[in-house]
């Protein structure tokens, strides 16, 4: 138990550049398996012989659905973990363990739900997310086999974050690593060797998956983990859940319109061009997510010493680790944003070798990515309010960029004649009136948001 609590008080004592660094870079080791994981798929049947650009476009238009499955996932994990976090930082080990069983029970009834209503809607709606008579097939093969393994997803990205609330990235990085590394490895045979196609893609993703679940799982229920499933928490209690669902509306938001916007995209795409304008946009919505992860592992590495000072009372630690992380996710996004800028052509050929493909990509990722430069002053500030337990503040900025900005300009700009520009012109123009209005209002809030006295313990 002394390391355990060794474990805990570093999160209150150590230096925290050590302490950021020591918890975010297993988790952005972590998230850039996770990229793998979610491209392994799309490199290998883009090159599929002689479908590869119509396999590709198909996969493309599963995306919403997959994540959507994974917005549910972070509705109960990254909502649970942060309020887990701060209970530990209050000494308060009984109220942080109900939080976890009841999020297990939840993620397990989500699953299920999730898996019934997609195999009951998945056909009409895939053409609904811009399937053609040609890829709909490859769609339809793909997610049939991908829900399968829905309560994997739910257990593997729900619960980890519990493992690095802990403090304990290396380990929450081994659960990425063990999926993705079996994945990578899966792909070629199932696709190739055993000439499944994207069905061996999706049977990959799901048995990697189940692994990931199966070990996230072992190490909560033993010894090692600070807080343990119990079999008293897992029966779900309204005073538990409905805080954890509260802040997690936040990363659910933001993750479940990803799934809209998708729609809207592909959906535009097929209507304004073609397969091919489809398949370019799989290729920008992966490099996005190349991105993306690794910012996100960033601060997801930095948001358990927030929310662990926050609970404590040490105001300045806050804002030190807050003043950290923001500089790191803006030189983060900086560099690689402007790396994929420059030179387009060798990220855009990762994913294919068609010659219509990667003409449109490049000419689209100049404009589709400009305002991820400083996307990292944004992800550093949400994923503070959502640290100190700010629920709403943190649904208002997920629903911004979005619903209110992204959606209606991707609808409007190709209808004032722009057609597929618009569409690649809507997400920078949404990105930066976004960034500036999520860092506005929290330099307005911070210090307020961090000696108001809130009372955050979980009833019992």
């Amino acid at each position: 138990m002394d390391s355990k609590v060794q474990d805990n008080n570093k999160m209150a004592t150590a230096p925290l550049g050590k302490l950021m660094t020591e918890l975010a870079v297993p988790t952005v080791f972590a998230q850039l398996v996770n990229l793998l994981y979610n491209m392994v798929d799309r490199i290998y049947v883009g090159r599929i012989p002689e479908v590869g650009h119509l396999a590709l476009a198909g996969l493309g238009v599963t995306f919403p659905v997959i994540i959507l499955i994974s917005a549910f996932a972070a509705l109960v994990g990254a909502g649970g973990a942060p309020q887990a976090a701060i209970c530990m930082g209050k000494k308060d080990m009984k109220g942080a363990e109900r939080i976890l069983g009841n999020c297990i029970t939840a993620l397990c009834i989500l699953a299920v739900v999730l898996s019934v209503f997609f195999y009951a809607v998945k056909e009409p709606l895939l053409m609904l997310f811009g399937a053609s008579e040609q890829t709909i097939g490859y769609a339809n093969s793909y997610l049939g086999i991908y829900l399968l393994g829905t309560i994997s997803v739910q257990i593997a990205l729900g619960l980890n974050t519990f493992i690095n609330c802990q403090g304990f990235a290396k380990t929450g990085m081994k659960t990425v690593l063990i999926g993705a590394v079996l994945n990578i490895i899966l792909d070629p045979v199932f696709i190739f060797g055993l000439h499944m196609g994207v069905q061996g893609a999706a049977l990959a993703t799901i048995l990697s998956q189940t692994v990931s679940a199966v070990w996230v799982l072992s190490f909560l229920c033993g010894k090692k983990s600070i807080l343990r499933v119990r079999k008293e928490n897992l029966k779900i209690k309204k005073a538990v859940l409905v805080p954890v669902l509260a802040l997690g509306a936040s990363p659910f938001i933001m993750q479940a319109t990803e799934c809209l916007v998708q729609l809207t995209y592909n959906s535009g795409m097929q209507h304004y061009g073609n397969d091919y304008y489809v398949g370019a946009m799989t290729i920008l919505f992966s490099i996005m997510q190349m991105l993306f992860l690794p910012l996100s592992g960033l601060t997801q590495g930095a948001q358990p010493i927030i929310s662990y000072n926050f609970g404590a009372g040490n105001h300045e630690r806050v804002k030190k680790a807050f003043k950290l992380l923001f500089a790191a996710g803006v030189g983060f996004s900086l560099v690689g944003t402007g790396a994929v800028l420059l030179f387009p052509q060798v990220f855009i050929r990762l994913f294919s070798d068609n010659a219509q493909v990667i003409e449109i990509g490049i000419y689209a990722a100049r404009i589709y990515l400009f305002g991820f430069l400083i996307m990292g002053a944004q992800m550093a500030c949400q994923q503070t309010f959502l640290a100190l337990g700010q629920a709403k503040i943190s649904v208002f900025l997920a629903l911004l960029r979005k619903v209110i900005l992204l959606i209606p300009l991707a609808i409007l700009l190709p209808k004032l004649g722009m057609g597929t520009d618009g569409l690649f012109y809507a997400e920078p123009i949404a990105d930066l009136i976004a960034i500036a209005t999520t860092v506005i209002l929290f330099a307005r809030n911070f210090n307020r948001m961090l000696y108001q006295h809130a009372d955050t313990k979980v009833k019992k």
